[in-house]
């Protein structure tokens, strides 16, 4: 047995739970894995290592800010997770950490659905964080999009970007 300690926001305590302890229950089943959480945000996993890993995975997306239902896609080997710190590109600079926010989320959430729809892969911005689920070369793909965004590159040269990218990945699948 292997155990492995993480901490959470408390804010996304209930979320991990779930209602009734239901989101913990099906994970601790499905993985077989024990997972204690406290209601400050520690979370301890314990099981064997594979499993753990996995848990751990589900269990920071979670807290990253994605709905459960979207986290549970790490369960897959084909799925990968991103977290960028925006920290690494404004340092302690709060008016900057705020333009970059909104530079990633958009009017309205317009970028930020435009890059879940163009990467094919789900955002969460939670905190200092952007965090990315998808499939390898999506993930990866959407990771270097905002890493360009919070580079300072426009919008519309991010996209293009993108859509070359995108070209090239499906030219390579079939």
């Amino acid at each position: 047995m292997y155990s492995i300690e993480l901490k959470i926001p408390k804010a996304r305590v209930a979320v991990l739970i779930g209602r009734k302890g239901s989101m913990k229950k099906f994970l601790e089943s499905k993985l077989r894995v024990n997972i204690r959480v406290s209601k400050e945000g520690d979370v301890l996993i314990i099981g064997e290592s594979l499993n753990n890993l996995i848990a751990q995975r589900v269990v920071k997306a979670i807290g990253r800010g994605f709905n459960p239902s979207i986290a549970l896609n790490l369960m897959r080997d084909d799925y990968n997770f991103e977290v960028i710190d925006m920290r690494n590109f404004t340092g302690k600079s709060k008016s900057a950490l705020f333009r970059i926010r909104s530079r990633i989320i958009g009017t309205k959430g317009k970028a930020w659905k435009n890059m879940e729809s163009l990467c094919h892969v789900d955002i969460a911005v939670h905190g200092h964080t952007v965090a990315v689920i998808g499939e390898i070369a999506d993930a990866d793909l959407a990771r270097l999009a905002i890493e360009k965004l919070m580079g300072g590159s426009s919008h519309g040269n991010v996209y293009e970007y993108i859509d070359k990218q995108r070209k090239r990945i499906d030219q390579e699948l079939y």
